[in-house]
């Protein structure tokens, strides 16, 4: 039988990646994504045809669903919509975040803040409260997997971005948390941490720092290059499958060795 996942900002970027990863390997995915720009964000977010288009790639295997993860209703009709459709859910991935800052700590906009808050914590939170009853609806011996994605910002002090630092920095403490919780559930709980991915979102980290060129944050990796979403979703998919029944409560860096 195919596994379940729901994958939040799954328009594009690495959420993107993460879909598709997961339809290659058989999985049902309904893939969220808010499809719309926020107040906070300096810069386009995804597009309702892009969303579209993944789906379109993988049909009868991925549903697409419009959804803003800081809404917590929205959020469980797509857990029930996996339900529903797929029979259960065995994974839930919350890729969606966004950037903002560019300005010293006591410098930072409420809006800023809010936005990296309410979208980049807040609904991993609301993912969270949607999903892990399903994953434990699931009958024993259960293999569920709640994987978040946070950033090398969550381990390492970034330059006029200490918002996103505190965002990163929540997600970690709230994937330990949550582990915590499941302890002896089956379900997991894990983070992962890229490094700096090829993405529109760390296009506009360039615009912030006005960088001539995105590559230079290559500098930063001991790769020496610009990792590719597709690079951080595999870390993220092994983590959702059945053999990562041994990582809990803890983070995988995804990052090109930006942390070593």
């Amino acid at each position: 039988m195919s596994r379940v996942a729901v994958v939040t900002g799954a328009a594009r970027g690495i959420g993107a990646a993460v879909v598709d990863r997961l339809a290659v390997d058989g999985w049902r995915v309904v893939a969220v994504d808010v499809c719309a720009d926020l107040p906070g964000a300096r810069y386009p977010l995804a597009r309702r045809e892009e969303l579209a288009a993944l789906a379109h790639r993988w049909p009868g295997s991925v549903l697409d669903v419009v959804a803003d993860v800081r809404d917590p209703a929205a959020l469980t009709e797509a857990v029930a919509l996996a339900e529903r459709e797929f029979g259960g859910l065995d994974a839930a991935v919350a890729a969606a975040a966004l950037m903002a800052g560019g300005k010293p700590l006591w410098e930072t906009e409420d809006a800023e803040w809010d936005a990296l808050f309410d979208t980049g914590v807040r609904g991993v939170f609301n993912l969270a409260r949607a999903a892990v009853p399903a994953l434990l609806r699931r009958g024993q011996p259960r293999s569920g997997r709640f994987v978040a994605l946070a950033s090398a910002a969550a381990h390492r002090g970034l330059w006029h971005l200490a918002g996103y630092n505190a965002a990163k920095h929540a997600v970690v403490g709230l994937i330990r948390g949550l582990a915590t919780d499941l302890r002896g559930t089956g379900v997991t709980a894990t983070a992962v941490s890229p490094g700096s991915t090829r993405t529109a979102m760390l296009d506009a980290t360039a615009d912030l720092y006005d960088l001539g060129d995105v590559e230079e944050f290559a500098q930063h990796q001991l790769v020496e290059r610009l990792l590719e979403p597709d690079e951080v979703a595999a870390a993220v998919c092994w983590l959702c499958g059945e053999q990562a029944s041994a990582i809990t409560g803890t983070v995988v860096h995804a990052d090109g060795g930006f942390t070593a």
